[in-house]
C-alpha cells in the first residue's frame, strides 16, 4: 500500500499565506510595543527565530570556511539592522505605511542601472506614492518614522544582494539560521540597554514565540516550498502585495486607519513594484526571505 503524499499548499496560496503570516506577525509585534518597546520586541523575535531555525536546520558551524563565515556574518548583521530599524519605524508610523516605504529599497534595486523608459515610469509611480505620504506640512506622519522606514528599505536591498551572493556558496536554510545568530548580536545589546530582562514575562515569551513563528519560521518554510514550484519572477510579483497586506493587517488588528491619499500611496508602490518585476529584463534571480 502506497504511503500518502504529505499535504502541500499550491505555490500561489503558499506565498499569499506567507505574506499574511509575516504581516500578522508584524501586527502582533506592534501590539506589544507599548510594554516591551520596539527594540526588545525585535530582539525577542530575532533570538527566538534563531533558536527555532537552528533546531530545524541544524547548521554545522565547523564546516564553514573563511569565505562563508565572512559572507554569513555580513548577511546576518544586515538582517539584524534591518529588523531593528524597521520595528522602531513602525512604532512611530502605521504598519502599512512602514512596509510601503520599506519596499522602496527592493524597488530601487530592481530597476537600478536601467535605461528603459518603462522603468522610469515605475520610479515616477513610487516617487508619487512617497510624496503622498511625506508630511509636507510638518503635521501628521512622524518624519523620523518615515526616514527610518526608508533606511530599513536600504538595508533590505543590501540584504537581497548579500542573499544572492551567499546562495552561491552555501545552503540557503543554513545561511539564514547562522545569519540569525549574527542578527541577534545586533539587536540584543540594544534590547538589554532598553531593559529587556526587566520587562520580559512568560506571557511575553509566548507572544515572542508566536511572533517568531509567524514572522520567520512559517513564511520561510512556505516560501521555500513555493519557490521550488514557481518562477522567481512570479514569486517576486506576488511579494509586491506586501504593502497592501500590511495596510490591511494594520487596519484589522491595530485599527490603524489610513487616509485616502495614504491608501493611494500604497497602491502606487504595489503597482510600481509589480510592474518593475513584470517588465524587468531576464536575469538570474535569487529570491530571499524577509526574516
Amino acid at each position: 500500500m502506497k504511503a500518502k503524499a504529505p499535504f502541500t499548499l499550491p505555490p500561489v496560496m503558499a506565498v499569499i499565506f506567507s505574506i499574511l503570516s509575516v504581516q500578522g506577525g508584524a501586527a502582533i509585534a506592534k501590539g506589544i510595543f507599548p510594554v516591551l518597546g520596539s527594540a526588545s520586541t525585535s530582539a525577542l523575535r530575532i533570538v527566538l527565530s534563531a533558536i527555532i531555525l537552528g533546531i530545524y536546520n541544524r547548521p554545522n558551524l565547523r564546516n564553514l570556511n573563511k569565505e562563508q563565515w565572512k559572507a554569513v556574518a555580513l548577511y546576518g548583521l544586515t538582517l539584524g539592522a534591518m529588523n531593528l530599524i524597521f520595528y522602531i519605524a513602525i512604532s512611530r508610523i502605521p504598519l502599512g505605511l512602514g512596509v510601503t516605504l520599506e519596499f522602496i529599497g527592493p524597488l530601487v534595486l530592481a530597476i537600478a542601472g536601467s535605461k528603459r523608459i518603462l522603468d522610469f515610469l515605475w520610479v515616477i509611480l513610487a516617487a508619487v506614492g512617497i510624496s503622498l505620504i511625506a508630511p509636507w506640512s510638518g503635521n501628521g506622519i512622524d518624519l523620523l518614522g518615515v526616514f527610518l522606514a526608508l533606511l530599513a528599505g536600504g538595508f533590505w536591498a543590501c540584504y537581497i544582494l548579500l542573499g544572492g551572493k551567499i546562495s552561491k556558496i552555501m545552503d540557503g536554510g543554513k545561511a539564514v539560521s547562522i545569519g540569525m545568530i549574527f542578527a541577534s548580536a545586533v539587536v540584543l545589546p540594544v534590547a538589554i540597554f532598553d531593559g529587556l530582562f526587566q520587562k520580559i514575562t512568560p506571557v511575553f515569551m509566548m507572544s515572542g514565540l508566536a511572533l517568531a513563528l509567524l514572522s520567520s519560521a512559517i513564511p520561510f518554510t512556505l516560501e521555500m516550498g513555493a519557490l521550488k514550484k514557481m518562477p522567481a519572477k512570479t514569486f517576486s510579483i506576488l511579494m509586491s502585495l506586501e504593502p497592501a497586506a500590511a495596510a490591511l493587517s494594520g487596519l484589522v488588528f491595530l485599527q490603524e486607519y489610513l487616509t485616502f491619499y495614504e491608501w493611494l500611496a500604497v497602491a502606487l508602490v504595489v503597482i510600481a513594484s509589480a510592474g518593475a518585476t513584470l517588465t524587468g529584463k531576464k536575469q538570474e534571480q535569487h529570491a530571499t526571505v524577509e526574516c
